[in-house]
């Protein structure tokens, strides 16, 4: 069962309350991302009467829903502690306002799924995650490499092709112009993904294209299913020098979008409504991410535009970089997927 969704306040009203009256308040300049826990929040909005919860009330970390049991407690605080100076909660000045909570049938894009640690909670067919794949050592190793070769600008960030290179402007690749073997600093990464759970057999792990994305702070990934035209079953993604949160969308059957949205370096224009599944997952660093089956053909992946992330009621800064290392198997044949309705133009189905 996921949080309670809040609507934000609608401006403000007389005496600072915003909305309708609610047992409900949307608490600014208040959370754990300037040093004041659920807890201690939970303690001193308890002076006015009993607490259901502190909830998060977006990806900031400094602004809470407090839910009061009744009506009665929640316009008590609101008047004690509005536009005020709180001695108990670091002598902060808090701005307060009503808040209305709404039906989870009604969220949005505006909304944040509950992020998870581990894929196999999140019940997505073929979807895993491996933390610790690599050593901190390693980790080290793997961006001295990279940072020793040159890096492509992109709009917001910088890459690194190997084998084949993505051409983002046609989404694919050209199977025809082979860049070479993948570099030797890799090696030990491929051999280990051989063993990877989830894996029917060592050969569908012939991985022969790597892209390296570096991401500086704030800057994230819009939604995309990778080509299906371009590339095989599996993809690896393995992160270095920072977290993120993974995002997972499925669109459900009759809202597929019309407009283009398969490029991983364009904008979320393309989500022209929000009938769809979401998932999200915490990526810690030298963690590995597979997406196989349907997790890789049928949902698209998205990394928030955020600094901060909140990630089972702690806050995570983002790192002032991350690097991903995208490994895939350029597909030189016709896609096969079960998930065509998902596929895009340039790919044909037998």
């Amino acid at each position: 069962m996921g949080l309670p969704r809040f609507g934000r306040p609608e401006g403000g009203g007389g005496g600072g309350g915003g909305s309708e009256p609610s047992p409900n308040l949307y608490v600014a300049n208040c959370g754990p991302a300037v040093g004041i826990s659920h807890d201690k929040i939970r303690s001193v909005f308890g002076g006015f009467g009993p607490v259901k919860g502190v909830y998060a009330a977006d990806e900031s970390g400094a602004r809470v829903v407090v839910c009061f049991d009744g009506e009665v407690s929640a316009r008590a605080a609101l008047e004690a502690l509005n536009g005020r100076p709180c001695p108990d909660l670091g002598g902060r000045s808090l701005h307060v306002r009503y808040s209305v909570e709404r039906p989870v049938c009604q969220a949005n894009l505006n909304d944040s799924p509950l992020v998870h640690t581990y894929a196999s909670e999140l019940k997505i067919p073929g979807l895993y995650l491996l933390h610790d794949f690599i050593s901190p050592g390693e980790e080290k190793e793997l961006l001295a490499a990279v940072d020793d070769r040159p890096w492509n600008s992109l709009a917001k960030r910088r890459v690194q092709h190997y084998g084949y290179e993505f051409r983002y402007d046609t989404r694919n690749v050209d199977a025809n112009r082979h860049m070479g073997e993948l570099p030797p600093f890799v090696s030990f990464i491929l051999e280990r993904i051989s063993y990877f759970p989830g894996l029917l057999c060592a050969s569908n792990a012939s991985l022969d294209q790597l892209t390296v994305n570096e991401y500086p702070v704030g800057v994230g990934l819009s939604p995309h299913i990778d080509t299906h035209s371009a590339f095989e079953d599996l993809i690896f993604s393995l992160s270095l020098a920072g977290p993120c949160i993974m995002e997972f969308r499925r669109f459900l059957e009759g809202a597929w979008l019309h407009k283009d949205v398969s490029g991983t370096d364009g904008n979320v224009d393309g989500l022209e409504n929000s009938k769809f599944l979401r998932k999200a997952i915490y990526l810690p660093p030298r963690s590995m991410l597979l997406l196989s089956a349907e997790a890789r053909y049928a949902w698209h992946h998205y990394i928030p535009h955020h600094k901060i992330d909140i990630v089972m009621d702690k806050v995570i800064k983002r790192s002032s970089r991350r690097v991903s290392f995208t490994f895939r198997k350029v597909r030189t044949g016709p896609c096969r997927c079960k998930f065509p309705l998902y596929c895009d133009s340039q790919s044909k189905h037998d």
